[in-house]
């Protein structure tokens, strides 16, 4: 039997959570099973484009789309020169550029089409708020939609999209890779008991970063030798360095931009410490579990499907910063229990949280749409 061919459609604004969730699944699709292509928009000169570079050659193409700007609805007409192109079945979009662009190249091309949304921006202009209306109005003609996280799935139903359409599947990181990386790292060498607290993300306003940095400034007031490494970057960057600039802690602070050895760094993080607002299941906080660092959170939803409190990290009340301060000294002062609720983590995402796991129920989802899984597509619940 013909394998089935999938798009895989992004307009990446980096390489953070959406597009390393694409990075992995590819990773973890069965070979012969399905071939998945990967198309990318490309709209400045100086755009980020590491998940084309970094997207394996074994698994599909990756097809580079020109666009004018923020938003440019020739790129319809590209998508459905590949899709004809290359004879594809499915095309998967991820964010709601990407749905609206993708959904009409299927309409075009007659193909089926599948969201995968990863999280929704909080505070926006206008225009951006009108944009996202469009896009998840849009999600309610897809063939399916496929939330990684269950508040994701109340949200659907809260955008109106058939929860016949709807199947929940769980977020997953790629094992292979991070456990590869930390074989290849060389051993660390401890720096005088200075201990690093971490961030890995988009320095945007829903991450709440003031909020880690204000900790920060009370916790390096008791204790100087304290680090702080924030990895990402994001158009809030220039307000968190000067926010930085202006505390005592400024000397313990920095701002590390993207890196491609991220997962080094995260390795050698003390601490991870999640201030967000709003999240779907954030990959960078199952990286850091994955890879056996502490996690101190606000529990939020999607963060509290990841941790359960002081059995795999801790959680602790939205806003309060003098209890995730509190957390932070008593995790800092334990390593031993520090290290048994690294272990717990780490034991929750190879149960629940693999990549693949995740690559094997998007397989059964395209193989349905086409008439080749079961006779229906079970929908909403999903598998966990």
């Amino acid at each position: 039997m013909r394998p089935l061919r999938i798009l895989q459609f992004i307009t990446p604004s980096g390489f953070y959570g959406a597009e390393r969730w694409i990075l992995a699944l590819a990773n973890n699709l069965e070979p012969g099973q399905v071939v998945c292509d990967l198309a990318v928009s490309q709209e400045t000169s100086d755009q980020d484009l590491t998940l084309a570079e970094l997207y394996p050659a074994s698994v599909g193409q990756v097809h580079r789309v020109p666009m004018a700007g923020r938003f440019d609805w020739r790129v319809v007409n590209r998508l459905a020169a590949i899709i004809r192109e290359r004879e594809i079945d499915i095309i998967h979009s991820h964010g709601y550029k990407s749905d609206i662009l993708g959904f009409l190249a299927a309409r075009k091309t007659g193909i089926r089409c599948v969201s995968t949304p990863h999280g929704f921006a909080g505070r926006v202009g206008l225009k951006m708020a009108l944009f996202i209306r469009l896009g998840t109005y849009t999600l309610r003609h897809f063939d399916a939609v496929a939330p990684l996280s269950e508040e994701l799935v109340a949200d659907m139903a809260r955008f109106g999209v058939p929860e016949h359409k709807v199947r929940f599947i769980r977020n997953g990181v790629d094992l292979a890779e991070i456990d590869q990386a930390l074989c290849e790292m060389p051993p660390r060498e401890p720096v005088e008991d200075r201990k690093v607290i971490g961030f890995v993300g988009q320095m945007i306003p829903r991450k709440g970063i003031p909020d880690l940095l204000s900790v920060f400034d009370q916790l390096y007031g008791r204790d100087p030798s304290l680090r702080l490494q924030l990895l990402g970057d994001g158009r809030q960057r220039p307000e968190l360095e000067q926010q930085a600039a202006a505390q005592d802690s400024a000397p313990g602070i920095e701002f590390l931009g993207f890196r491609n050895d991220r997962l080094a760094l995260l390795s050698r993080f003390d601490l991870f410490v999640m201030t967000s607002s709003l999240e779907g299941i954030p990959r960078c906080m199952m990286e850091a579990m994955a890879v056996g660092v502490p996690v101190v959170a606000y529990d939020i939803p999607g963060v509290d499907q990841l941790i359960e409190h002081e059995h795999n990290g801790l959680l602790v009340p939205y806003g309060d910063q003098q209890a995730l301060a509190d957390s932070c000294r008593r995790l800092l002062a334990d390593a031993e229990w520090g290290r048994r609720l690294a272990a717990a983590a780490r034991k929750t995402i190879e149960t629940e949280y693999s990549a693949g796991r995740m690559a094997r129920e998007y397989s059964l989802l395209f193989a349905q749409l086409m008439g080749r899984g079961s006779a229906s597509v079970h929908m909403a619940g999903g598998a966990g």
